[in-house]
């Protein structure tokens, strides 16, 4: 029988496979999808790179190029070109560029901020007033929206934060747990009370130790994320069966547990659930229903990205920066664009601009549910309101992704506390996926690296 049996197979469990095969440990991995690699997905067209879920990670979290040095791609990362990173915000029927300075929406530079059109003189002055705040320690957990409201007012939030937000979680600020979601400028208003000076704070002592060469902001692989699905493919082959197809539920035996693959029980010591959350949820009633309980009110939004393919020809002027935000206040049905060819290099051949859309959020999950015509039409006139295209486009990939996005809500670090503890007292149970401890690849791998170390612990 498999020693481990892993429920999902995007990067959180191919992750806990790779570890447990490296400790000479088999596994079986049970993937709904007639696919690994869960929302990394990379397709060629046209011979432009085309990803159809994220295109990339932070380079400040080690986990992904850890693992991508150990599958032999050193070679193949990129970074980002953040020289021509400009991010531009929707306001009044105009692009403007985020403040230079800006991290996230925090400002550090005083000049951009009193010249930007994209916040008025009532924000600015309070923002600058924030410099003065003194450490107000919070007891408990409080919206993301109302974090920001009090540091720098309520146009930051609706210019800055939700944009910002939108475009990573496909959720609201004002449900969104500060603890959970920006967990380091909550530390810092707790130690200096402005977020603000204790941003300078930090970057102050960083100058003390300059790195080398600065770590571009994100990084990903020459030829696409699929890349590393590929590898974590053929670096497990020979310790990791795959069987397709959903699991139903979990129940626990003498020896460990069972999986109840349509019918076919496959048995374990150990069982990794890296599904999403709502998933698990129905799988682990009879293992701990409290915890498939807490599991079930994690929730998730759908999203939908949308790559259009365009001759270079078509722009006039070409576009500029990474792409743009726009805020819900301004939102029809994008809620953000990237210019790939410009914010990835070897992406995108010369002569040609790939413009990769992103829909759908909390607000708009009914979008995944209208025909690829309705898409491609919807996405093509606001592109020509918003950044005057007038060319249709020469391909278009549309790909959809139901309640795949993990929301962390008001109220998540004591969730997340207790799904720990109950998950803990379940001997050879294991919680791993974008639910927990971050959405982002590398936090992915880091849950299914941990899982693997605890049962080879084991």
């Amino acid at each position: 029988m498999p020693k481990v049996v892993i429920v999902g197979g995007g990067i959180s469990g191919l992750s806990a496979a790779y570890y447990l095969a490296k400790g000479g440990v088999a596994s079986t991995i049970v993937e709904s999808r007639p696919r690994l690699g869960g929302v990394i997905q990379t397709e060629r067209v046209d011979g432009c790179t085309i990803e159809a879920g994220p295109d990339s990670f932070l380079s400040a979290k080690p986990a992904a190029l850890e693992l991508i040095g150990e599958l032999g791609l050193a070679g193949e990362v990129i970074g980002s070109n953040d020289h021509l990173r400009i991010t531009y915000v929707r306001k009044d029927g105009r692009l403007i560029p985020l403040p230079d300075g800006l991290m996230m929406m925090v400002p550090t530079k005083i000049m951009p901020l009193l010249t930007t059109g994209l916040i008025g003189w009532g924000t600015k002055i309070r923002m600058g007033l924030e410099l003065l705040r003194a450490p107000k320690p919070k007891p408990g957990d409080e919206s993301v929206a109302e974090f920001i409201e009090e540091h720098y007012g309520r146009e930051a939030v609706d210019y800055l934060a939700e944009p910002l937000l939108s475009g990573i979680y496909g959720g609201s600020p004002a449900e969104l747990s500060v603890t959970s979601v920006l967990p380091r400028f909550v530390e810092l208003a707790s130690r200096y009370g402005s977020l603000t000076r204790g941003v300078l704070a930090e970057r102050a002592k960083a100058a003390k130790h300059p790195a080398a060469e600065p770590a571009p902001l994100f990084r990903t692989l020459k030829g696409g994320l699929g890349q590393l699905i590929e590898a974590l493919t053929a670096a497990t082959a020979g310790l990791v069966e795959v069987r397709h197809g959903r699991a139903q539920t979990v129940e626990r035996t003498g020896a460990g547990f069972r999986v109840n693959l349509h019918g076919d029980w496959l048995s374990a010591a150990d069982v990794v659930i890296a599904c999403e959350a709502h998933s698990g949820a129905a799988l682990l009633k009879d293992v701990d229903a409290r915890l498939a309980e807490l599991l079930a009110t994690v929730p998730y939004s759908s999203s939908m990205t949308v790559a259009l393919g365009f001759d270079a020809a078509d722009f006039h002027p070409p576009p500029q920066g990474f792409g743009f935000l726009v805020p819900r206040k301004e939102r029809g049905r994008l809620v953000a664009c990237t210019w790939v060819g410009t914010k990835f290099s070897h992406r995108v051949p010369a002569g040609k601009v790939v413009a990769r859309c992103f829909l759908g959020g909390m607000d708009d999950a009914g979008v995944l549910d209208e025909s690829d015509d309705a898409i491609v039409a919807s996405v093509t006139g606001e592109l020509r309101e918003i950044a005057g295209i007038a060319a249709r486009p020469r391909f278009a990939r549309i790909f959809r992704w139901p309640r795949s996005m993990a929301q962390y809500t008001v109220g998540h670090p004591q969730r997340l506390a207790e799904m720990e503890a109950r998950a803990a007292a379940v001997a050879g149970l294991h919680l791993a996926g974008n639910a927990y401890e971050g959405i982002g690849i590398p936090d992915c791998i880091r849950m299914g690296r941990r899982a693997a170390e605890k049962i080879l612990a084991r």
